[in-house]
């Protein structure tokens, strides 16, 4: 591929300030594309400003924003050969205990955000015949306990990208899900901030039924996180699914995305909880009982396997 910047052509990636949208961003300019890089803060585009990537400002639940995008990709005479939706925020707690507001920011970045600038740049996208990557994740398959939230934003982006692709397939463009899984990246230590200070906003009664369960799944989610793949590697699927000639519908990034998928395909919803439940009993704080210790005290069923 030619990578004189008159003939490349453009991708966006949006949520590309650190992570797997910054090492995405990277890696696609490498591979010869010029991308349009959406941060939120200037000393983010600061920071990743170099060859082949060109920073622009977007929050993509600000509909100014999303308009000044398109306007930038309209005015450019190169086509527009993709758009990676990985913009996110992770938010983790029990469904009883976050609050509306919480739940509808979810929404609003996890999934309605992508849906605006999805429909802002297709024009472009159908004029380049090009396609759409959303960055969903194993929890936009697979919900478990404190994701209500998160996962249900990431249910909804499967479905919308399912129903996308089958709109505009005949008209060319191609709509990809990537779905990772424990990835190191500082989403994921923000997530664990953020479920701690929801928690801490618990009733004395929510605590009692869950405290227990939310320091369980941070400790699960620190541990898959440090054990994740790299951005970089991650990254590294993302372009696949942008380059492929004939990219799959669907790519898991990371053994534990896979291995999650498969299981998730073979066990009942019964036999998942109970294999759930076993694997999360290890990472109770000690004295759990007693604060949040029901799901402690649960032994789970033997499931047929040892």
């Amino acid at each position: 591929m030619t990578t004189s910047s008159e003939t490349r052509k453009l991708i966006v990636v949006t949520g590309a300030s650190t992570g797997m949208g910054a090492s995405a961003a990277r890696e696609l300019a490498r591979q010869g594309f010029h991308v349009l890089a959406g941060v939120r803060r200037d000393r983010d585009a600061d920071a990743i400003r170099s060859t082949g990537i060109e920073p622009v400002i977007l929050d993509i639940t600000k509909p100014e924003q999303v308009e000044a995008l398109a306007a930038r990709v309209a005015d450019d005479p190169r086509a527009l050969h993709a758009l990676v939706n990985n913009a996110g925020v992770q938010v983790n707690a029990p469904v009883e205990a976050l609050p509306m507001a919480e739940w509808r920011r979810v929404f609003e970045v996890n999934l309605f955000g992508h849906i605006a600038v999805t429909q802002a740049l297709l024009p472009a996208l159908l004029r380049g015949k090009g396609r759409v990557i959303n960055i969903s994740s194993v929890g936009g398959k697979f919900a478990m306990a404190t994701y209500g939230a998160y996962a249900g934003a990431k249910f909804a982006l499967e479905a919308v990208s399912d129903s996308l692709r089958r709109e505009v397939a005949p008209l060319g463009v191609q709509v990809v899900v990537v779905q990772p899984g424990g990835v190191r990246t500082e989403m994921a230590t923000r997530g664990i901030a953020t479920a701690n200070h929801l928690a801490a906003r618990m009733t004395p009664e929510q605590d009692e039924r869950y405290g227990g369960l939310v320091q369980a799944y941070n400790r699960l989610m620190a541990s898959g996180t440090s054990s994740g793949l790299t951005a970089d590697a991650a990254a590294r699927v993302i372009a696949k699914a942008v380059t492929t000639r004939r990219p799959r519908t669907r790519y898991t990034a990371g053994r534990d995305a896979a291995l999650i998928m498969r299981l998730g395909r073979m066990l009942s919803d019964r036999t998942l909880d109970r294999v759930l439940a076993a694997n999360l009993r290890r990472h109770y704080p000690k004295g759990a009982v007693g604060r949040g210790g029901l799901h402690a005290r649960l032994r789970p069923l033997r499931c047929g396997h040892r």
